[in-house]
């Protein structure tokens, strides 16, 4: 699907079959590739085909990068065609487990909101601010859908504000405020037949649509390259050409965190690395009719993954484990002081 194809003009089972068809080609990508596809399911109104998507995902024999994320739009999924028991119980794992990626928290939050399960709704964005933002002096921008979705189901049950609202208020660019925009009693203004409510209504409707446009046309991250040891030994053995870019793997990796903190101490927003792997890089050099040999050509492998959406955060969230795999959290190891 182009980017500038308008939704109502989108084929969603068909947008969903090919998507479909190319995580089989591109098993490496077949996470990212079938939750898309899950979604044009979802929107077709084909349920039950979303489910299995996610479901097909989490039996993989294939880690995932983030199974918390399938689950939780596998419940939010299960509880829009009747199967409430089955995404409470899921919803409650996730809640259990705590993720450190704020986005199954907001997916989850935002199904028991949707279901009118206000408190409910509330607990779960509250118990995932403390997790994500306790003592963090600056909250991620990923972090930014947890304090909004928390003020506005507060708003909605007309809960006082506190800290962390007031956290919510400071991080809101648009130029309607968040007290307005999550006025429970705009529903009503859009039944009214005064002209100057209904026209209030289309000014905070379009500050909304702003601040949804400005955080879909983010850029995707500044990526860096990052690669596993196995990976990396492949690479180099079928490509020495590259081994003056990557005499060891311990300097591969100081060489991403290095680079990584130049960037952020420079001003550089929005860093993220992207992990590759020899099949992947090979496809891309075919692709772009050069060999695999061109260190050239890794920067631009790094943007295209960036690009697929494939870059995960830098720095990880406090507690969250290293970017390099080490299995230790991140503080504990490149994200130790020199």
């Amino acid at each position: 699907m182009r980017p500038d194809t308008p939704a109502e003009n989108v084929d969603h089972p068909a947008e969903a079959a090919r998507l479909e068809r190319t995580a089989d080609l591109y098993p490496e990508d077949a996470e990212h590739l079938l939750i898309q596809a899950a979604a044009h399911r979802e929107l077709a109104g084909d349920r039950p085909t979303a489910t299995a998507l996610y479901d097909r995902l989490l039996a993989s024999t294939t880690p995932l990068e983030n199974p918390h994320l399938v689950r939780a739009l596998k419940a939010s999924n299960l509880w829009e065609y009747g199967h409430e028991a089955e995404a409470r119980a899921i919803i409650d794992g996730i809640r259990a487990a705590a993720p450190r990626d704020p986005a199954p928290w907001v997916i989850v939050a935002e199904a028991l909101e949707a279901h009118d399960e206000l408190e409910a709704a509330q607990d779960t964005f509250t118990a995932a601010a403390l997790l994500l933002l306790t003592d963090v002096a600056e909250p991620p921008y990923a972090t930014r859908p947890v304090l909004f979705g928390r003020h506005r189901v507060r708003r909605m049950l007309g809960a006082p504000h506190d800290d962390w609202d007031a956290l919510a208020d400071t991080l809101h660019s648009s130029s309607v405020s968040l007290d307005e925009l999550h006025d429970p009693k705009r529903v009503w203004s859009l039944g009214s037949d005064n002209p100057a409510e209904l026209q209030a209504e289309i000014s905070r409707l379009r500050a909304e649509l702003g601040t949804y446009r400005e955080a879909l046309s983010r850029p995707f991250p500044v990526a860096v390259l990052h690669w596993p040891t196995t990976e990396l030994s492949e690479l180099v053995t079928a490509y020495p050409g590259l081994l003056a870019e990557y005499p060891s793997h311990d300097d591969h990796l100081a060489t991403i965190e290095s680079s990584l903190r130049e960037l952020a101490s420079s001003g550089t927003p929005n860093l993220g690395i992207v992990t590759g792997t020899v099949p992947s890089y090979e496809a891309f050099a075919a692709s772009e009719g050069t060999s695999p040999d061109d260190a050239t050509l890794l920067p631009q492998y790094a943007t295209t993954l960036a690009a697929r959406g494939l870059a995960v955060e830098w720095p990880p969230q406090r507690g969250s484990g290293c970017w390099c795999g080490s299995g230790q959290t991140y503080d504990g190891c490149h994200g130790a002081p020199n």
